[in-house]
């Protein structure tokens, strides 16, 4: 894909903060998968469907020991979406007839906390599920120059807080938030925690067990794997106490006419066909990028985020948003550029070869914030080099010297 050319140039792909890029030993499992085991999960005995179930359950295994996880901990989710979505799902309004955990229950007078920060799937299924109970929901500020303002946090995390739930690395910003500030006052109030590591967990070492939280949602197709599959990870005893967001088959240990009893944990979440050469591929995917290390890869982006920073900050024109210094972000580096809107400078870059994001990239209140009306999203990943970068800059520079 990478070796690809577009108009006779060199692709320079941009755009890993939206989709990676899939290497080919991940193609080449799900292609191994679909040719040799190809067979439905949980739903018969024969040969086929025994190594189908076998592939299922070890890519999950996969999944939770690069996370630091128990398998049983991880739900298969479509994406990470759907994996914050069945968290919001879980809770319900106290006048409720399906009464379950008392964590789970909200009405006026609750607070949900989420930040300025969010993408759009941590900050809507909030919005409803208040909107649905009667709770309220807060956010922690931004500063100016793109960190959270946590000045005011034990103002806004409370006694009447029954979950936080924040971004771990902006999908716009970079920003690299802080955890165990965030867990520690939570916890303090007795509030659940849920994480978004869908710009984390595929760019750095992380271990739920390290950061404490309650819940971490990412996604497959940001991570080398394929699109269509996503986890959620949970603690334990919090997936037992959460009701099922989808009911069907796989779900359920018995059925009867008016009552039915649904299996634990993780089966309990995913009901119907499940996405299983999906899940292989982003067992594969991890096993690739756990070969590599993400220590290493962590040291590679931060590398080049710094000398990305550098570079376009050289730009004539460009603003760009967010942190600084590499050691505060990840590898989204978003900017505008005077004089020309983001979607046409995107048309530009995507005419010479470079492939970016432009507009508001699921994050309204960050550009509000900020008084942008969108910007250029340009996002590293283990593949991007620095010939990458100087093609961006390059292109970029060249863009502001047309007129109008």
């Amino acid at each position: 894909m990478l070796s690809r050319r577009l108009a006779g140039r060199r692709l320079v792909y941009l755009d890993s903060a939206s989709s990676a890029q899939v290497p080919a030993q991940v193609l080449d499992a799900m292609r191994r998968h679909q040719g040799k085991h190809h067979a439905n999960v949980g739903r018969g005995s024969h040969t086929l469907a025994v190594e189908a179930g076998v592939a299922y359950e070890a890519a999950r295994a996969a999944v939770a020991a690069f996370v630091g996880a128990q398998p049983g901990e991880i739900v298969f989710t479509k994406n990470a979406t759907e994996a914050v979505n069945l968290v919001a799902h879980a809770f319900s309004g106290r006048d409720s007839r399906d009464v379950g955990d008392p964590r789970l229950q909200l009405g006026p007078g609750d607070e949900i906390v989420v930040t300025e920060m969010e993408h759009h799937s941590n900050l809507v299924p909030w919005q409803l599920l208040c909107r649905r109970t009667g709770a309220t929901l807060r956010s922690v500020p931004l500063t100016a120059d793109g960190q959270l303002d946590l000045t005011d946090l034990d103002a806004i995390v409370n006694e009447r807080t029954r979950l936080v739930a924040w971004v771990h690395v902006s999908n716009i910003l970079g920003t690299a938030n802080p955890v165990d500030v965030v867990v520690e006052r939570a916890r303090a109030v007795g509030a659940l925690t849920l994480l978004d590591g869908s710009q984390s967990v595929p760019h750095r070492p992380v271990d739920v067990r390290a950061l404490g939280v309650d819940f971490l949602a990412f996604t497959g197709h940001k991570m080398c794997g394929p699109t269509g599959i996503g986890a959620l990870w949970g603690r334990a005893e919090l997936l037992d106490a959460l009701p099922p967001m989808f009911a069907g088959g796989g779900t359920v240990a018995a059925v009867e006419l008016t009552e039915t009893t649904f299996l634990p944990p993780p089966a309990r979440f995913e009901a119907g066909t499940p996405p299983i050469v999906q899940a292989v591929g982003l067992g594969a995917a991890v096993d690739y990028l756990g070969a590599l290390g993400m220590t290493e890869v962590r040291r590679h982006e931060s590398e080049l985020t710094a000398y990305a920073l550098d570079v376009l900050g050289d730009v004539t024109g460009v603003r760009i948003l967010g942190p600084t210094g590499a050691a505060d972000r990840g590898g989204v580096i978003s900017f505008v550029l005077d004089g020309f809107r983001p979607d046409e400078v995107g048309r530009h870059l995507d005419a010479l070869g470079v492939q970016v994001r432009v507009g508001r990239h699921c994050a309204a209140l960050v550009c509000r914030r900020y008084g942008v009306p969108g910007t250029v999203r340009a996002s590293l990943h283990l593949y991007t080099d620095r010939d990458d970068i100087d093609a961006l800059a390059g292109a970029v520079r060249s863009i502001g010297r047309r007129s109008r």
